[in-house]
């Protein structure tokens, strides 16, 4: 079944989620990589393929190893390929992005506060919550992927 073309049907509401994007991306102090890797991480947890080929291809752009990105749904496995900050970053997006089971936890607030400072993991959690938004219109209007057979 087709479905809506949300941007096209709210032309407003989807210039505020640009918006939201546009910060999270543009207006942190936060690494282009790790962000990426925070959306690409994101939306594997929520199942959005769309997002998933486009912070894919993002974070090869950046010269993230296609052994490091094949291997983040499985990042505390292979933890050595990850920097503290990114396994922090892992961490926080897996538990906000589940808050419905964790509860955004003391002790998981308490390990993201150590590796981000306040502001940093305020700015972490916005990104976070931008990815989560992006993918629930992503998967709801069925976007497809770039990707090519």
């Amino acid at each position: 079944m087709d479905r809506a073309n949300w941007f096209q049907v709210s032309t407003e509401g989807a210039k505020a989620m640009g918006a939201l994007h546009h910060y999270a991306t543009t207006g942190t102090n936060l690494d282009a990589g790790l962000i990426h890797l925070v959306f690409l991480r994101v939306s594997q947890l929520n199942g959005c393929a769309h997002c998933i080929d486009i912070h894919t291809r993002d974070l090869i752009r950046h010269g993230m190893s296609i052994d490091k990105i094949a291997l983040v749904p499985v990042w505390e496995e292979a933890a050595y390929l990850f920097s503290d900050q990114e396994r922090a970053a892992l961490a926080w997006s897996e538990e906000v992005t589940r808050v419905s089971e964790t509860h955004a936890s003391d002790a998981a607030y308490a390990e993201a506060l150590a590796a981000f400072g306040e502001k940093d993991l305020v700015e972490l959690t916005i990104v976070i919550a931008a990815m989560n938004a992006i993918n629930r219109m992503g998967i709801s209007f069925r976007l497809k992927p770039r990707a090519k057979a």
